[in-house]
C-alpha cells in the first residue's frame, strides 16, 4: 500500500471517529471538485457541507512538490476545520492537463488553502503563471532529477541549441524550452564562463529548492569574465548571493579596468539592496574601532618584539566589546546631511556581529608599520556589497577616488521635482558619500591626505562657479566679459581665493595633472549662448593644460559618450587596431556645470572656408614631395583611420546633429567629433544619413575610386566586427545607465539598450553584417538630404556671425 493510501486510511479513520458528522457516506453525492457523481469515498468537511472525492483530493495535492501538507477549507478557517494530511506522490499515468484542471478547481471553487503557510500557492506560482507549465517546471527541476543531470551530455543538435543560447545578448529572453535545455545540461555548461548568466536566468528565485541548487552550482562554475559579470549588477538580478558573486569577480579586476566601468558601477548602486549597503557600512565602521585597538596592541608588541615569548593578538570578543559603545549602523543613513566633506563626528558601529579583518588576527609584524595595519583593514576579502567595494578601491587609488567622489556628488544633488523613490536613492548616495569621507578620515595618513585633496578640489570648483556666474551676469559685450574674467582671475582678493597661484591640487578633470594656478591673460570666452570659458592651467611641471569650463550645461550625456569612445578605443587597441581616436576627457561636476578637455584643432567647416579642401589644409601644414597628393603618408594614414573609427562609433551610438562645425581636425591629421547633444538615433534634422561621411571628407581620401577610400572601408569593417565581439559589454554598460538621468536615455529608458543592440546587428553573421555596413557607407556618401541640410547649416552660421 502506498504512503498516500496509508495516510488516507489514517485520515478517514480519524474522521469517522468524530461524533458530530460522518465523513464517509454511501449516498449518492456530487463531488464539487470533479463534478462526478460518486456513491462512496466522499470526504465531507466537518464544518460545512462541501464534499471532496478521495481521488480528486489526492490528484490535486500531487501538483505540489511537498512531502506533507495540511489543507483546510477556507470558508471554515475561523472555526477549527478538519485538516487533511496527504502525501505528495507522482503518478506518471495522470494526464497533466487533467491534474491542472483539478488544481484550478481546488483553488477557485473549493477555495482550499494551506493552513500552515497560506502563501504557499503564491510562493510556487505567480499570478499569471500557467499551471501546466508550473507542473512541468517542478518535475523537471526536482532534486531527484539533479542526479541524472550531472552526467547528461547533449547530442549534436542540442549542443547547437545550447551554443546559440549562450551567444544570445544579455537582453534576450529565453523561452521555457530554452530554459529547460539550459537547466538540464547545467553541469555540462558549467565549463563555459559565458553560460553562467544564461543559467541564472533560468532559475525560479521563488523556489527555494532551485535557489539552493543554483547557488551551489555558482561556486562550481568556471569564473565568468569581469566584463560579463557587470550584467549581474543590473536590476534583473536581485538575489544577494548573485550580486556578491559579481563583486567577487570585480575584485579580480585591476584599477584601470574598474576606472573604465566606474560611471556605471556608481549607477548600479541604485539596484543594490539598501539594507545590504548599510551592513557594508557597519563593516567599514567596525574597522575604525578595530584600528584603535590594533594600533595600541601593535605598539605593545613592538616594545616586546625582542622577546621570543611575545604573542600579542586581538580577539573578536575584544573588538566587539570595544565596539558596543557606538551607535547602530542604521543611524548612518538617517544622520547624513548635504555637507559631505566637512568633519564628521564619531563613526557609527553596528550592534550585529562582524567579521574582524584579517589584520586583527595577528598584529605582531616585524615592520611594525601602523599605516600598514590601517590600510589592511579595508581588504576586500570580506566585502559583500558594491558600495563597500567601491569605497575600498577608491581609498587605495586617488584617480579612482577622484572620479568616484565627483560621480557621487552629482547623484547627491538635491534636484527639484524628485519623487519619493528618487529622494530615497539620493539619500542612499549621500550615505555612501559620507561613509567614503569617514573611511578616508579614519584611515592611513595617505588616505587622510586624499580626503583633504578632495575637499580642496570642491572648494576650488565652488569658487570657480561663483566667478563664472559673476562674469555671465555682466550686461556687456563678449569682449567686455572676457576682460572681466581676466581681471577677476588676476585679483587675489576676489572671492577670497587666488586663482592665479594656489597650492598644487589634482585637476578634477584629469587627476594625474597637478595644477597650481590659472593664467589670467590667456582666459577667454567662446562665441555661444552660454559662453563657456577656456582656461589655461599651470601644472606643477611648468607646462600648460587647457580645459573648457561650461556653466549652465548638463555634461552627463557627453561624459557617457566620451567614456564609451575611450572604452572602444582601448578594445580596438587590444586587437592591435589603432584608429587614431581622440577620446578627450569630460567631467560633469554638477548637473549645471563641468569641464571639457580642450584639444588644439580646427573645425572642418573652417578648413574648407580657408583652404578650399581638406587636402589643401594637409599639404599646407605637412607637405611632402613624391608622396600621394603631396601629403606626408602618416598624416593621411591618421586621417583615414580616424574617419573610419568615428564613422563606426558614432553609428553604433546613434550620434545625431552631425555637421562640419562639430567635426574637428588636429595638426597631425586626426579627425574627431564634439558636442553629443543627440544620441541613440535622435537628430534635429530630417532624414539624417546613418554615418557622417560627407563628400568633402571622401574627396580628402582621393575619391570613392582611390586606394585610400578602399582602405577606409576595410578599416570600418574590421572595427565594426571587433566591437561586435564586445557587444555584451556595451549592452551591459548601457543597461546600468537606464536610470542615470542622461537626457536621451531618459526619454525612452526601456528602449535605450535595444537601440544600441539593433546597431550591432547581432542577428546577422559576420559576412552579412559587413555587407550591411558597406551599404550604409555607400548610402551615407550619396545622401542628398544631408548635403542640403549641411548647406542650410552653413547659411545659418554665416547669418549668426
Amino acid at each position: 500500500m502506498s504512503k498516500a493510501s496509508n495516510l488516507w486510511a489514517a485520515m478517514t479513520t480519524k474522521l469517522t471517529s468524530q461524533k458530530s458528522k460522518s465523513v464517509t457516506t454511501n449516498k449518492t453525492i456530487q463531488c464539487q471538485l470533479c463534478e462526478h457523481v460518486v456513491k462512496s469515498s466522499a470526504v465531507k468537511c466537518l464544518n460545512c457541507n462541501r464534499y471532496l472525492h478521495k481521488k480528486c483530493l489526492e490528484r490535486a495535492c500531487m501538483l505540489f512538490d511537498v512531502s506533507e501538507t495540511n489543507w483546510e477549507c477556507r470558508d471554515c478557517a475561523n472555526s477549527s476545520p478538519t485538516k487533511f494530511a496527504l502525501s505528495m506522490v507522482k503518478k506518471e499515468n495522470e494526464s497533466l492537463k487533467h491534474q491542472a484542471d483539478i488544481l484550478s478547481k481546488l483553488v477557485s471553487e473549493l477555495d482550499l488553502v494551506n493552513c500552515l503557510q497560506r502563501e504557499k500557492i503564491d510562493q510556487f506560482m505567480g499570478p499569471d503563471e500557467n499551471l501546466v507549465e508550473r507542473k512541468h517546471h517542478m518535475l523537471a527541476r526536482s532534486v531527484r532529477s539533479g542526479h541524472n543531470d550531472k552526467d547528461a551530455k547533449p547530442n549534436a543538435a542540442v549542443r547547437d541549441i545550447l551554443n546559440k543560447i549562450v551567444s544570445y545578448p544579455p537582453t534576450q529572453q529565453l523561452s521555457s524550452e530554452e530554459q529547460d535545455h539550459v537547466w538540464k545540461f547545467r553541469f555540462y555548461l558549467s565549463t563555459q564562463k559565458k553560460a553562467l548568466a544564461k543559467f541564472l536566468k533560468c532559475v525560479n528565485w521563488r523556489h527555494q529548492n532551485e535557489v539552493r541548487q543554483a547557488l551551489h552550482l555558482i561556486d562550481m562554475w568556471v569564473p565568468m569574465d569581469i566584463e560579463d559579470a557587470l550584467e549581474l549588477l543590473s536590476p534583473n538580478y536581485t538575489n544577494p548571493a548573485v550580486r556578491r558573486y559579481a563583486i567577487s569577480r570585480l575584485q579580480q579586476a585591476p584599477d584601470n579596468e574598474i576606472l573604465l566601468y566606474l560611471l556605471q558601477l556608481v549607477q548600479a548602486l541604485k539596484y543594490e539592496s539598501f539594507a545590504t549597503i548599510k551592513e557594508g557600512f557597519a563593516r567599514l565602521a567596525s574597522g575604525y574601532d578595530v584600528y584603535s585597538i590594533t594600533e595600541e596592541t601593535a605598539n605593545n608588541c613592538l616594545e616586546k618584539k625582542d622577546s621570543k615569548d611575545s604573542n600579542c593578538t586581538v580577539t573578536t570578543e575584544t573588538v566587539l566589546q570595544k565596539s558596543s559603545s557606538y551607535n547602530n549602523a542604521d543611524e548612518l543613513a538617517s544622520s547624513v546631511d548635504n555637507s559631505v566633506v566637512e568633519e564628521e563626528t564619531v563613526p557609527v558601529q553596528a550592534t550585529t556581529q562582524h567579521v574582524v579583518p584579517s589584520i586583527v588576527k595577528n598584529v605582531c609584524t616585524e615592520s611594525g608599520n601602523t599605516d600598514t595595519l590601517r590600510s589592511n583593514m579595508y581588504e576586500e576579502e570580506d566585502i559583500n556589497d558594491l558600495a563597500s567595494f567601491l569605497i575600498s578601491r577608491a581609498c587605495k587609488n586617488f584617480t579612482l577616488a577622484n572620479y568616484f567622489f565627483w560621480y557621487l556628488l552629482l547623484e547627491c544633488e538635491d534636484q527639484e521635482g524628485t519623487v519619493k523613490q528618487d529622494e530615497d536613492v539620493r539619500n542612499m548616495y549621500v550615505a555612501v558619500m559620507k561613509t567614503f569621507s569617514q573611511t578616508l578620515a579614519k584611515g592611513t595618513e595617505a588616505m587622510q591626505k586624499k580626503r583633504e585633496t578632495l575637499t580642496k578640489q570642491q572648494k576650488f570648483i565652488d569658487k570657480l562657479v561663483h566667478l563664472i556666474k559673476t562674469v555671465s551676469r555682466e550686461n556687456a559685450y563678449r569682449s567686455a566679459k572676457i576682460q572681466k574674467l581676466k581681471d577677476l582671475l588676476a585679483d587675489p582678493d576676489a572671492f577670497k581665493y587666488n586663482f592665479s597661484k594656489f597650492d598644487p591640487i589634482p585637476l578634477p578633470l584629469d587627476p594625474e595633472v597637478m595644477i597650481t594656478g590659472i593664467i589670467p591673460e590667456k582666459a577667454m570666452l567662446f562665441k555661444s549662448a552660454l559662453m563657456p570659458a577656456r582656461l589655461n592651467f599651470i601644472t606643477s611641471e611648468g607646462t600648460e593644460y587647457v580645459a573648457i569650463f561650461k556653466l549652465g550645461d548638463d555634461l552627463r550625456q557627453d561624459q557617457l559618450i566620451l567614456q564609451m569612445i575611450t572604452l572602444m578605443d582601448k578594445l580596438l587597441n587590444k586587437e592591435n587596431l589603432d584608429l587614431k581616436l581622440t577620446p578627450y576627457k569630460v567631467l560633469a561636476t554638477s548637473t549645471k556645470h563641468g569641464f571639457v578637455q580642450f584639444i588644439q584643432s580646427t573645425t572642418v567647416a573652417e578648413v574648407l572656408a580657408s583652404e578650399g579642401s581638406i587636402q589643401n589644409y594637409f599639404r599646407k601644414n605637412h607637405p611632402q614631395e613624391n608622396a600621394p597628393y603631396g601629403i606626408q603618408p602618416d598624416i593621411m594614414d591618421a586621417y583615414i583611420r580616424s574617419c573610419a573609427g568615428y564613422c563606426v562609433i558614432t553609428y553604433l551610438l546613434g550620434v545625431g546633429d552631425r555637421h562640419l562645425d562639430n567635426l574637428l581636425l588636429t595638426q597631425d591629421g586626426r579627425l574627431f567629433h564634439i558636442d553629443f547633444g543627440y544620441i541613440l538615433g535622435r537628430d534635429p534634422k530630417p532624414l539624417p544619413p546613418p554615418m557622417k561621411l560627407s563628400k568633402e571628407m571622401v574627396e580628402a581620401m582621393g575619391g570613392i575610386n582611390s586606394e585610400h577610400y578602399q582602405e577606409f572601408k576595410k578599416l570600418c569593417y574590421t572595427a565594426f566586427l571587433h566591437l561586435r565581439r564586445h557587444a555584451n559589454l556595451m549592452l551591459n554598460l548601457f543597461s546600468l545607465m537606464t536610470k542615470a538621468s542622461v537626457p536621451d536615455i531618459a526619454l525612452e529608458p526601456d528602449k535605450a539598450v535595444k537601440k544600441v543592440q539593433d546597431k550591432l546587428m547581432l542577428d546577422l553573421g559576420d559576412e552579412e553584417a559587413v555587407h550591411e555596413i558597406q551599404n550604409l557607407i555607400d548610402s551615407s556618401v550619396t545622401a542628398v538630404m544631408a548635403a542640403i541640410v549641411e548647406h542650410l547649416h552653413k547659411i545659418t552660421q554665416y547669418m549668426r556671425k
